[in-house]
């Protein structure tokens, strides 16, 4: 694994992480260690601490797994079916009152993160993608009208790169790249 060249030293975890496509699609993933990542997920911090967050938790080979597999764009399907469960994340968009809620996505976001710090934590590799059907998840997973699809999480052990081809190979091997702080810090970047 590549650790990430920073400008300043980061947390291990941090450095370390990273989204591979290359999956071991013989690891299982215990229950007690997804309740732990879905655990780290739940004491993610909310804006009135509305936690909008629920998820839809599939282990390969159960209902659920196949639901949420099916509804991913072509390419996803062609890697994340040897991951060793697929979660998701959808949100309330409306608060309790049925006045709209403005950060949902940036709570599920929050959640995500601890989700995937926490997976990293336990030895594990997560990859979030939005290339999936909303629509087609929504269908197969019986998602109620009040919730909004997000994003879904692959989550499994980290094979050789070697077993992808073609454009996922290339993806699994390239360097990891960020845009410098002094293009994304508009203004106030500490000297």
């Amino acid at each position: 694994m590549m650790k990430a060249q920073t400008s300043v030293e980061i947390h291990e975890l941090l450095a370390n992480r990273r989204s591979p496509r290359s999956l071991d699609a013989t690891t299982v993933v215990m229950s007690q260690e997804l309740l732990a990542i879905l655990e780290a997920a739940r004491w993610a911090p909310s804006a009135n601490n509305g936690q909008p967050w629920r998820f839809f938790v599939g282990k390969r080979g159960d209902e659920v797994f196949g639901q949420i597999l099916d509804s991913l764009a072509s390419f996803n399907q062609g890697w994340a079916h040897r991951s060793s469960a697929l979660i998701l994340v959808a949100g309330l968009h409306e608060r309790e009152d049925g006045t709209p809620n403005k950060g949902f996505l940036y709570d599920c976001g929050l959640a995500v993160a601890q989700m995937v710090i926490e997976t990293h934590h336990r030895g594990f590799v997560a990859h979030q993608m939005t290339g999936f059907d909303t629509a087609k998840a929504a269908e197969n997973l019986s998602i109620d009208p009040s919730l909004t699809p997000v994003a879904v999480i692959a989550i499994g052990k980290q094979a050789p790169a070697e077993l992808l081809q073609g454009a996922m190979l290339e993806r699994e091997i390239a360097p990891r790249q960020r845009k410098t702080l002094e293009e994304i810090v508009v203004k106030g970047l500490p000297n």
